[in-house]
């Protein structure tokens, strides 16, 4: 069915360094224009990112490279957003929005985006060190880029695609079990029942690789426990996550992407704050093991002998502290 349009309807989709909305950046932004007369138009750009305060190239993700396939050396040489910005902006004026989860993650980054081109430019023209073109430049850039995107109607795909295909217990029961509904939905037992034959409703569906479902599924419970892969979780508020080599990192606040053991050394009151404060019993205690556990470390490493290159590293920096007899 084709759609039925006031006014043009911009689906767009982007591609950046990473997920982080306030610190990383759109290496790649495309637009589909569907005007009311059926007919559309595309416009892709490579954007190079950009940290306007630094004057430098943005680095890429790693992640963010295996899922878009981006690289660091593709983006050298291509324009800043600063340089597409207003004619971004022109697509956009007369259009409504659309894209798929486009309204927790493309709409946000995009808007970041043309906000720091806002800012960049306001700040070249109330600095009286930047020259008179640059600053008449920045002026023009900002008179193109002044769009209100929250005025803007979003239609996420997304959203529609959840909402009438949810994704609940008795949707499952549906399409795995034969079609109907089961009785005293939302009662434990009843709940609890179907959530067993679901499973085995799965099983049976997939014995069997097709284009749509590499995955065949065994009747095992260590493989079914992993599909989907493995939670990255410590505690069940997700506050505590394994990083690299499984090491605990915090997921939150002034310490996010920090290891738990790291915070430990050089902040140990901040697992007192957690014991304190208002989180789950289950985040406190696993704070409370690592802190254990760390503790024991110290303790181990404290009351064993010096050998080799550790008793010669120890008399080594024994031997910088002091000169002539005296602790500098």
């Amino acid at each position: 069915m084709e759609l039925s349009l006031q006014k043009p309807l911009l689906f767009f989709d982007i591609e950046s360094t990473g997920l982080n909305i306030v610190s990383d950046c759109i290496v790649e932004l495309s637009f589909v224009k569907v005007f009311p007369d059926g007919h559309h138009e595309t416009k892709t750009w490579r954007v190079c990112p950009w940290d306007y305060a630094a004057g430098v190239q943005k680095k890429m993700d790693p992640k963010a490279s295996e899922v878009n396939g981006i690289k660091d050396e593709d983006l050298v040489g291509e324009r800043k957003f600063i340089e597409i910005a207003p004619e971004v902006v022109e697509w956009i004026a007369d259009s409504d929005l659309a894209g798929f989860n486009s309204a927790k993650f493309d709409l946000p980054m995009l808007a970041e985006e043309i906000e720091r081109v806002r800012s960049y430019c306001v700040k070249r023209i109330q600095d009286p060190r930047v020259p008179d073109a640059n600053r008449s430049k920045a002026r023009e850039t900002l008179g193109k880029v002044d769009v209100d995107l929250h005025s803007k109607r979003m239609v996420d795909v997304q959203t529609i695609y959840h909402y009438m295909e949810p994704r609940n217990l008795k949707a499952a029961y549906r399409f795995y079990c034969g079609g109907e509904d089961f009785e005293n939905a939302h009662t434990a037992m009843a709940d609890t029942m179907a959530t067993y034959e679901v499973l085995k409703g799965q099983l049976e569906m997939y014995q069997k690789a097709d284009k749509h479902h590499e995955l065949v599924l065994k009747n095992d419970v260590e493989f079914l426990s992993g599909v989907g892969g493995r939670p990255r979780n410590i505690d069940y508020a997700g506050r505590l996550i394994l990083g690299k080599d499984d090491e605990p990192i915090i997921s939150f606040g002034k310490h996010k992407g920090r290891s738990a053991r790291s915070v430990y050394e050089t902040e140990p009151a901040y697992f007192a704050w957690i014991e304190n404060g208002e989180f789950t019993m289950d985040t406190k205690r696993q704070f409370a093991l690592l802190k254990e556990k760390f503790d024991k470390e110290r303790r181990e490493a404290m009351s064993k002998p010096l050998e080799g290159e550790d008793l010669s590293d120890a008399v080594a920096k024994l031997k910088d502290r002091f000169q002539g007899g005296k602790l500098f």
